[in-house]
Order: C-alpha cells, then structure tokens, then sequence
C-alpha cells in the first residue's frame, strides 16, 4: 500500500543566502507535511504556532488535532516543533541517533548553567530534556510505505522520511535539502553540525528520490531526473 502525501504550510528561510538576501528578510519556519498510511496519521515537522498551524491542517486535508497519530520530527530544531503542543494525544517520534545526540549536548549545557547559577537558562533546558525525552526513538518503518531514511549532518541525527510508490519515489528530506536552489547547486544550510556530512546526505538525497520535499521549500522533482 502507498502512502499518500500533503504539503500542510510550505517552510521559508529567515534570509535566503542563494538569493543574496542578508539579515531577517521574514520569519523562518520549515515545511510541514502529512503522510497517511492506513490508520496512521503522520504530521512531519509542525513548524507553525498551533493557532496558525490547525487553521491550515483542516484548510488542506479537512482534519483537526484529534486525527494526527504521531508527529514525526525530522530533527529537533526549535522551529520543527512550534506547534507540538497542539498534537497532545500523538506520539511522537524522533531519530534515535538524534535524541541522543541532543540529550548529550542539553544535559552539558545545564551542567554548565548551574555551575554558573543561571536559574532561567537551567529551568529552559530542563524543560527541552523533557519535550525530547517524552518523544519515541522512530522505527525503521513508521507505517506502511513510510520508511525511516537517515539524513545526518545538518544535525548530529537528522532524518528523512522515504516514501516509495509504484510511480515514483518521494523523500520528505527536511533541511538536508533546504531549497530548490540548494538542491539544484548542490549546497547544503549553514550553519549545520558537520557539512561533509551534511553533503554526502544530500547526494544521497539526489540518488534516491524522484521527488522531494524540501525543509525550507514546496515539493519539487529532482532536477537530475528525467520525467
């Protein structure tokens, strides 16, 4: 059985660097899709506050909070998850590679914060362990026609979501292909935790999908494939 695919709220970049643009030209957000397969109802990456994001939600497929099983994040970036609160009775599933990755880093830093006795600086990251230790290690396959693919480098565990059809081959890819333009040049987002990594990701996002949903962009065909 394939999954089925909407694009939910098309993502944007603060300031968009292949278009010379400097400074915050407008707010950034990342892309938001939903992904249905069977009984399952997956939001990936539900970027914008919840009064925004619902309104858009029902606008594109007709559906409200109650109708998403699971949310999926591709990573744990504060701007995936504005409107995680909205989605209270889904689970929701991360990387493995990735909770562990950014369990290690927030648990330095608030060891660092209270050794300096930042009391607000320690309760915020206390409160990121908590959001990030509530979510799931994603499976390999989250539904049928829904696979796991890793995406490392943007983050230290950043994932995608491959979904193979009889027709084509689509990859959710989040921001190891921010845009159109980046896909096209072949450059990856900056700043990311390790760029070589980050671009062997993405090759690896060009050799496989026919079709791509970008972090940052609509979904677009892979210019190197011909249709």
């Amino acid at each position: 059985m394939a999954a089925s695919l909407k694009i939910i709220s098309i993502g944007a970049m603060s300031a968009h660097p292949l278009w010379s643009e400097k400074g915050d030209v407008r707010a950034a957000h990342t892309t938001t899709s939903l992904v249905v397969s069977g009984d399952a109802v997956i939001l990936v990456d539900p970027s914008l506050p919840p009064q925004i994001l619902l309104p858009r939600l029902s606008e594109r497929t007709g559906k409200g909070a109650d109708s998403v099983t699971h949310v999926f994040l591709t990573s744990f970036h504060p701007l995936r998850r504005r409107g995680l609160a909205a989605f209270a009775n889904a689970t929701v599933w991360i990387g493995e590679l990735e909770q562990k990755g950014v369990r290690e880093q927030l648990r330095e830093k608030l060891e660092q914060a209270r050794a300096e006795q930042d009391a607000e600086l320690a309760r915020m990251l206390r409160e990121e362990l908590e959001i990030l230790n509530a979510c799931e290690v994603a499976p390999d396959k989250l539904a049928e026609g829904v696979d796991l693919f890793p995406l490392p480098g943007v983050s230290i565990g950043s994932n995608g979501l491959l979904l193979p059809t009889p027709a084509t081959t689509i990859l959710i890819a989040g921001d190891a292909v921010a845009t159109a333009e980046h896909l096209e040049q072949g450059r990856v987002i900056s700043p990311c935790f390790d760029i070589q990594q980050a671009l062997e990701s993405l090759k690896e996002a060009i050799e496989i999908a026919d079709m791509i949903v970008p972090g940052r962009d609509n979904l677009i065909n892979n210019p190197s494939r011909r249709f």
